[in-house]
């Protein structure tokens, strides 16, 4: 994941929630979403490809070299010999990715420079994925730049990497729609909605994103009964806007793609979540 458009969450990481993902909905989420970018590449022109991008100065070519080195990780890490024991958790890793964002941004252009035919090598990097989804077990550790992480985890945080990266496509190519899997949204709404959970402890303030997630967060009084008084409510690829820093809050707001009543649902303090 590379640094967001629009600046840096604050605050610190709190107490996590667990969640529970089907490991071989998450495994066909990651490979169907690939596929539909690599699809896509497919049909782009070369001045599409040198076109720039709202990832700072990457260009569209630099920001699909990133997605094929997003799933390639995959296959990196499955030559390293396997560590230990897992020391990070897929809800981890919202929090720690940031730290690599300078490394992973050259790698990705350093890709991009070496492989002039980007469809030939999102093919090679798809090929290759599918072989380790049928010879890798949930289990199997991986050495990756979070950290140690199950293969299981590790596919939860590709379709963060996956959704958040098509969505930066579709805009940087207008007219391309890029599909987003479903699945695969569902998935990376949940991580992110509960990273924010551990980003934001608390009961004060439910935030709904259908037809995903709802998580209570934010320090306050504890709601217990009846409608409670803080609601954010927003779909879902709003959300992964809001919680990358795609989208600020107060443009969401006046765009009304966010509903928010109650004092205590402003979460600017505590937007993006991944910066």
């Amino acid at each position: 994941m590379t640094p967001s458009p629009t600046g840096r969450g604050a605050g610190a990481p709190g107490r996590k929630r667990t969640r529970t993902y089907a490991p071989a909905k998450i495994r066909n989420a990651v490979l169907a979403q690939f596929g539909n970018v690599r699809k896509a590449a497919g049909t782009l022109t070369s001045e599409q490809l040198a076109g720039p991008t709202r990832l700072g100065d990457w260009t569209v070519r630099e920001l699909l070299a990133h997605l094929s080195m997003a799933l390639g990780a995959v296959d990196r890490a499955l030559d390293q010999p396997e560590p230990g024991k897992a020391e990070v958790a897929a809800l981890d890793w919202p929090f720690v990715t940031a730290a690599n964002a300078g490394g992973i941004a050259d790698r990705s252009r350093a890709i991009a420079a070496e492989n002039p035919d980007i469809p030939v090598l999102l093919a090679r990097t798809e090929e290759r994925f599918a072989v380790n989804l049928d010879d890798t077990a949930d289990s199997r550790v991986l050495a990756v730049g979070a950290g140690a992480m199950t293969f299981a985890d590790y596919l939860v945080t590709r379709t963060v990497e996956l959704v958040v990266h098509t969505d930066d496509l579709n805009d940087a190519v207008p007219g391309l729609d890029v599909p987003v899997d479903r699945q695969a949204l569902a998935a990376c709404t949940r991580l992110l909605a509960d990273a924010l959970a551990v980003k934001a402890p608390g009961a004060s303030t439910e935030v709904r994103i259908p037809p995903f997630a709802v998580v209570q967060c934010v320090e306050g009084p504890r709601h217990t009964r009846g409608t409670p008084p803080n609601v954010v409510e927003t779909d879902p690829l709003t959300w992964v806007r809001l919680a990358t820093g795609r989208t600020r809050w107060t443009v969401a707001i006046d765009d009304a793609l966010v509903s928010a009543s109650g004092e205590r649902a402003d979460l600017t303090a505590v937007l993006p979540i991944m910066a």
